[in-house]
């Protein structure tokens, strides 16, 4: 399954990854965050040049774990640049808009991550197993 991404999106995601993990200049420190949540968008950032395939549950749900881990953090970037400013400054807007991308694309992550689901209960009878979100193939 496909997950198509804007360019204004792919660019939100990549700045949110890179300063959720400390690797951009003038975010501050890296988000303390479970190293499962560091892998997650550790994964994600080299993926992020375009549209992304998701070939099985498994990896959907790797994908939405990255994704929300880094609107949480575009979320609070935006809360502070604003309460650091005020809501028209330049950074307010500029965060406000990375946050509202990444956000779009959470929801459709979620939304793939819905019909992939539901595809493997069609056609297996059954909600998905975890041996199935490892091994039901979904074709792009």
């Amino acid at each position: 399954m496909i997950v198509a991404c804007n360019y204004e999106e792919v660019t939100a995601l990549s700045h949110g990854a890179r300063s959720f993990l400390g690797n951009e200049e003038g975010t501050g420190v890296a988000v303390a965050a479970p190293p499962s949540g560091r892998m997650a968008v550790e994964g994600l950032l080299p993926r992020l040049s375009g549209d992304f395939s998701l070939n099985t549950l498994a990896e959907q749900k790797e994908v939405e774990k990255a994704v929300q881990l880094i609107v949480s953090h575009l979320r609070e970037a935006m809360n502070t640049h604003v309460l650091a400013t005020h809501a028209a400054a330049e950074v307010a807007v500029s965060a406000y808009f990375d946050y509202a991308h990444a956000l779009t694309v959470l929801d459709r992550v979620q939304a793939v991550g819905s019909e992939m689901s539901a595809l493997v209960e069609l056609l297996t009878g059954q909600s998905p197993t975890d041996d199935m979100r490892e091994s039901f193939q979904f074709p792009d």
